[in-house]
């Protein structure tokens, strides 16, 4: 395993995490607590000590499976989980600092533990951001012992710019892979600046860059590949990173014509990513075992070459760039 250092945290997290919105069963599914368990110790046996989850994950129960493993377990694993997308609606005015401490309150009930290494806004309205009242909450929940660190989740450049103007946001979480590259470009450069760890999630576009989908591949009704591809539940650049179904396979099969011995693009796609110096850690979901080790092979591949990561930029160039670069 390959650790980094997240932001001003100080602390050294795998360079490949696991991500559990899917972690017991696939989207849509019901919640299998002996498959989280299986994917979670496989994860923390292969040395991931970061695991990112979220309140509104399966209803509360992800927390619970990640709460129970690692205090199951001897390794220090750092936990991170988040709070805000249980308001209805999901609205600025809804974000109250009541409301929320009592969010953090519920999040160290479900997990059993005693305090939180990460809380983080769950992808606010923009407007939060401009609410500084919202923010020193969290300096009192530090004071008093509840959370260590507060980080922001995001779906717009925009929004991690204005979020790490304040002092106490150590980390941002954003969508960040070959077919949504806009992070890079600022951001990355301004977090930097400010020590700020970068949490990279949706690293293969909802399951677009591990070449296994077709034309014809489906999904279930609750799955939101199915319900969601145009922003019907939330931002649709949560769903195959915003990108047209379609045209993401286009793009993919070209991406397969540079890789011709590899079935499987996730690896790729994850070495990309692991390419730029200021990505703390990336989440990966995993709703199987084998995922998680399809994933963590990344760190054992070579390293990709100038002319392969020249050839991998034009394919973004070509199909993804016009159509969602400057959305998110």
């Amino acid at each position: 395993m390959i650790y980094r250092q997240l932001g001003k945290t100080g602390i050294n997290v795998s360079a490949i995490s696991l991500g559990t919105w899917q972690v017991g069963g696939k989207w849509g599914e019901h919640f299998s607590h002996s498959l989280a368990d299986r994917i979670l110790n496989e994860a923390i046996d292969s040395g991931i000590n970061f695991i990112d989850t979220a309140d509104v994950y399966s209803d509360g129960e992800s927390e619970k499976a990640v709460g129970r493993i690692v205090k199951a377990r001897s390794e220090k694993i750092f936990v991170a989980t988040k709070c805000g997308r249980q308001l209805n609606p999901h609205i600025s005015a809804s974000y109250q600092p009541t409301v929320l401490r009592q969010f953090v309150e519920d999040s160290l009930q479900r997990t059993g533990l005693e305090t939180l290494d990460l809380i983080q806004l769950h992808c606010p309205p923009t407007d939060v951001f401009y609410r500084p009242e919202i923010f020193e909450l969290f300096d009192r929940l530090k004071s008093e012992g509840k959370i260590q660190n507060l980080g922001v989740s995001v779906e717009r450049v925009e929004e991690a710019l204005k979020g790490i103007e304040y002092e106490n946001v150590t980390t941002v979480q954003i969508i960040f892979n070959l077919f949504r590259q806009r992070p890079a470009e600022l951001f990355f450069s301004e977090a930097k600046k400010k020590n700020v760890g970068i949490i990279v999630r949706v690293p293969l576009a909802s399951g677009l860059l591990t070449g296994k989908f077709t034309n014809t591949s489906t999904f279930n009704s609750g799955d939101h590949r199915s319900f969601n591809r145009n922003g019907e539940a939330f931002d649709k650049g949560e769903t195959f990173s915003g990108i047209d179904y379609n045209k993401g396979l286009e793009a993919v099969e070209e991406l397969k014509s540079i890789f011709p011995n590899n079935e499987n693009l996730a690896p790729l796609a994850l070495k990309w990513i692991l390419g730029f110096d200021e990505v703390s850690t990336i989440i990966p979901g995993a709703s199987t075992k084998e995922q998680v080790a399809s994933n963590l092979s990344a760190l054992s591949i070579p390293s990709l070459t100038a002319f392969q990561i020249e050839a991998m930029q034009a394919v973004y160039e070509k199909y993804i760039k016009k159509e969602v670069h400057q959305l998110w």
